[in-house]
This record gives structure tokens, C-alpha cells and sequence, in this order.
């Protein structure tokens, strides 16, 4: 409970250190969001008149005291381009979001265990240095890079599927499909790594001994141990996807959070991008948080060396 406690504490600083930085920093991006709303023509008093209405001619430190006191009640503030709340905006795009994440990472979970299994199984071998080389260069492939490839290849060489025409299976897959190639590296070779190590131990060399079938060995004594790191892992990425499917998401057109990060950035809408990326702090904070409590119940030796380190 205390190792949770702490880790929450951690989380709730993290939060605090995300609005700071947002805040601030996205007022140093150069262009007058309100010139830009109302257009190059508009008169100077027409400009002061909304600067004052939106509460932009006040001092950085008051807007701040402002946004923090809103944000506790819930209130992220009010998008200048469309005139509506922040929080309906975000609510209504995190669903494309999560989507998309959670396709991603089913398919990074089953390409990269099996890819991991597979060349554990074969270490050594050309299927292991194979295996190992993709996961290599899964990590060093830029995601858009990889996106047009498979734009390219499946959607204009092959023709069988489409590109950003809608939010359905059909328009999920090649996203989904990216995301989940470039989140797999890891698991893989987590998982590989780890197959390696406990498959040398002397309870393996024992069930052998007893006569078990390999795959027997492999799948229930041996994979089942090596998957306590990877489920950590796997929920790592699955806070980085919601987090980081922004080029995915404008390569794809997918009318996720990316999108509307994009699209608030082009247009200084500085109320929305402050809350998308509070929005998706929170998420990444207490996907965190999650994880650690699933590693515990894993793993009770987690809260057992927090508590010996007290």
C-alpha cells in the first residue's frame, strides 16, 4: 500500500509538473491566436475587445491561477476556434483515440510474444538473429516512414484497403497495424530476453529431466515467469500509444486526439492544446499507476522491496 501511495504522490506531481510546462510553453509559440480567429482585417478594437473578453490580456500568472482553479472543477476552459468546452471536445475524440491505442497493442501483444517465443525457442539460430534484426529495426523505423510504406503497399499497390475514409474495421487496420509493428520491438525481445534466462534455470533443466515435452516446458513453466516484465511493458505502451499516435493519426487522417492537437496548433488554440495535453497526461499518469498495481499483484515481491526500503 505504500509503494502505491508513493507512486500516486509521484503521479499527482508529475500532473502539476505537465500543467506548468504546457501552460507556459504553449504561450511561446509565436502568432496571436486571437488575430488569427478573427482574421487579418480585424480592427485593433475588435482584437482587444476578444483579447479581453478570453481573459489574454492578463498576466501569465493570473491566467495560470485561473486555468488551475477551473481545472480543479473540472473545467479545461473553452476552445477559441469552435466556442465550445475543451472537455467535450476531448471526450469526444478519445474514443478514435483509444481505439486506435487498443488495436495497436493487441497486435504489438500477439506479434511480439510469438516473435519472442520463436526465437527464445531457436536461440542462436537464423531464425533468432532474424527475429532479433526486425525487432531492431522496429525501433529505429520512424513511424511515419513505416505508415507510408504501408499506405503504399496495401492501400496503393494492392488496393485492399482504404486510406482515411472513416473510422471503421476496414479504415482501423493499416493504423493499427503500424502502431502495433513499432510497439512489438520491445516485447519481443523483452520476451525473448527473458524466455533465454529462465529456460537456463535448474526447475527447466528438471521438467526436462522428468521427460516434459519442450513445448510444454516452454509455454506453461518458462513463458509464464517470463511474462511478468512483459505485461509491465505492454502496459507502458499501451499509455505511450494513447499518448503518441499523433503521426499516426494526421499520416491516417483518424479523427483522434492527434488530430485535434494538430489542428489546435495550427490555429493557437491555446485552451485546447493545454487540455489535450493535460488530458493525455492524466491518462499516462494513471495507466502508469494501473500497471504498478498489476505488477504488484504479479509480482508480490514488488511490495515487499518497498517495503523493506522504508
Amino acid at each position: 500500500m505504500t509503494y502505491l501511495l508513493n507512486r500516486i504522490f509521484s503521479g499527482i506531481i508529475v500532473i502539476i509538473g505537465i500543467s506548468i510546462f504546457s501552460f507556459f510553453l504553449i504561450h511561446l509559440i509565436p502568432g496571436d491566436p486571437v488575430r488569427m480567429l478573427l482574421g487579418q482585417n480585424a480592427t485593433n478594437e475588435e482584437v482587444a475587445r476578444l483579447t479581453t473578453y478570453l481573459g489574454l490580456d492578463q498576466p501569465l500568472m493570473v491566467q495560470y491561477k485561473d486555468y488551475v482553479v477551473n481545472t480543479l472543477q473540472g473545467d479545461l476552459g473553452t476552445s477559441i476556434k469552435t466556442g465550445r468546452p475543451v472537455l467535450t471536445e476531448i471526450l469526444e475524440r478519445f474514443p478514435e483515440t483509444m481505439k486506435l491505442a487498443a488495436a495497436g497493442i493487441l497486435i504489438a501483444t500477439v506479434l511480439g510474444i510469438s516473435v519472442g517465443v520463436i526465437s527464445a525457442q531457436y536461440k542462436g539460430s537464423f531464425i533468432d538473429k532474424l527475429s532479433m534484426t526486425f525487432a531492431t529495426l522496429g525501433v529505429s523505423i520512424p513511424g511515419f516512414w513505416l505508415a507510408l510504406v504501408v499506405i503504399m503497399l496495401f492501400s496503393v499497390k494492392l488496393g485492399w484497403l482504404p486510406i482515411a475514409q472513416g473510422t471503421g474495421i476496414r479504415d482501423l487496420i493499416l493504423p493499427a497495424m503500424t502502431l502495433g509493428v513499432l510497439a512489438s520491438t520491445m516485447i519481443s525481445r523483452l520476451t525473448r530476453n527473458g524466455l533465454v534466462e529462465i529456460l537456463s534455470n535448474d526447475f527447466v533443466r528438471t521438467a526436462r529431466a522428468k521427460g516434459l515435452a519442450e513445448r510444454m516446458i516452454l509455454i506453461r513453466h518458462a513463458l509464464r515467469n517470463a511474462l511478468i516484465p512483459v505485461v509491465t511493458v505492454i502496459g507502458l505502451q499501451m499509455a505511450a500509444l494513447l499518448g503518441g499516435t499523433v503521426i499516426i493519426e494526421q499520416v491516417f487522417n483518424w479523427p483522434g486526439l492527434g488530430t485535434l492537437a494538430i489542428g489546435a496548433i495550427s490555429t493557437r488554440d491555446f485552451p485546447l492544446i493545454q487540455g489535450t495535453i493535460l488530458f493525455m497526461g492524466v491518462v499516462y499518469v494513471t495507466i502508469n499507476i494501473l500497471v504498478d498495481f498489476l505488477y504488484t499483484v504479479i509480482d508480490p515481491r514488488v511490495e515487499l522491496s518497498a517495503k523493506g526500503g522504508k
